[in-house]
């Protein structure tokens, strides 16, 4: 992030520079107004992968839910992401929490990281909300015993297709349940210094990885951050064909988040376990994402879906019927 100069309890307030306005490509938008909420329904589920180094000793942890919740009495998608680890023995870890639209816009998000390095830790918080036609966002940056603070506002109407951290999650979740990444996925993101930038989706090559014992084939997408500053950054992830995340690196990073066994059943029939439903995240997101149906008990379930999250599918008109998702 970089450093306006203001501190303490000052806040530069700066607008947006439309000389350097970027925007989503058409096809990106299309891909967005697209999505159907039995898709989404398809991926309420928990990520849980581990960080390790490149000599496979283990730093840390990565989770990743997604399920169905209310924000303001609406229905919503609420992603929740948490890395925990280490650099050089040092505490470090980041927290995303972001409530979305079915059509994946950010109505609300919190980020968190910091870095707890003796006599010298970095903390950064940013938070993003709609709000009156605008994202207003706040950030606050503590390094060491300093604080700076910035606010910005950008309209609504120049961030048609913006992509977050948390959004960019279950963006490729969808992806890797299509199994197909379009061309000409470019989006637009927010960089360090909050300004508007672009951000790009591209599939990977099919790959065979191995989780455990097992050697599975998994399908990958590549992010790539275009930061004018700092220069490119890209991600890399891998799926499983239930859209389970796999792995997922920085390029150029020595830490890599890998998904070290697969689910399986055991041999021989089901072992009955005690489930308590407020501790099994992937249950409760079940759990939530289905309530709604239970309560109303429609005859029509999948019809019952769509009008049910009309209201947020804004960028589309409602079609005539929903298909039910394949088993």
């Amino acid at each position: 992030m970089e450093d306006d100069g203001s501190t303490g309890a000052e806040a530069g307030i700066r607008g947006l520079d439309l000389g350097e306005e970027w925007k989503a490509s058409h096809e990106a938008l299309a891909f967005m107004s697209g999505i159907e909420p039995a898709e989404l329904l398809k991926c309420t589920f928990s990520d849980s992968l581990v960080t390790v180094s490149e000599g496979g000793r283990e730093l840390g942890k990565f989770t990743v839910t997604a399920e169905v919740t209310r924000r303001v009495q609406q229905p919503c998608m609420l992603l929740h992401a948490q890395s925990q680890g280490a650099i050089n023995d040092s505490p470090c870890g980041t927290t995303v929490t972001a409530y979305l639209t079915t059509d994946l816009e950010v109505l609300e998000e919190d980020y968190h990281e910091y870095v707890k390095l003796e006599g010298h830790s970095l903390d950064r918080r940013c938070h993003m909300v709609q709000r009156d036609g605008k994202m207003l966002i706040d950030k606050v940056t503590t390094v060491g015993e300093e604080t700076t603070m910035e606010s910005v506002s950008h309209p609504m109407s120049v961030l048609s297709g913006l992509v977050t951290e948390g959004s960019s999650l279950l963006l490729m979740r969808l992806m890797a349940l299509r199994k197909t990444v379009p061309e000409h996925m470019t989006f637009i993101s927010l960089d360090q210094g909050l300004r508007i930038i672009r951000t790009t989706f591209s599939e990977l090559a099919p790959k065979q990885l191995e989780v455990g014992d097992e050697t599975v084939e998994v399908f990958g997408v590549e992010r790539i951050v275009h930061s004018v500053e700092d220069g490119p950054t890209t991600w890399q992830c891998y799926f499983l064909a239930d859209g389970h995340m796999a792995s997922r690196v920085q390029v150029g990073s020595p830490v890599t988040m890998r998904l070290l066994q697969l689910q399986s059943q055991p041999k021989g029939g089901f072992e009955k376990i005690p489930l308590v439903l407020e501790e099994d995240m992937q249950m409760h997101s079940n759990f939530l994402a289905r309530k709604f149906l239970l309560l109303r008990k429609p005859e029509d379930v999948f019809q019952f879906t769509r009008e049910y999250f009309l209201p947020f599918a804004s960028r589309h008109p409602p079609e005539p019927s929903l298909e039910a998702p394949p088993h």
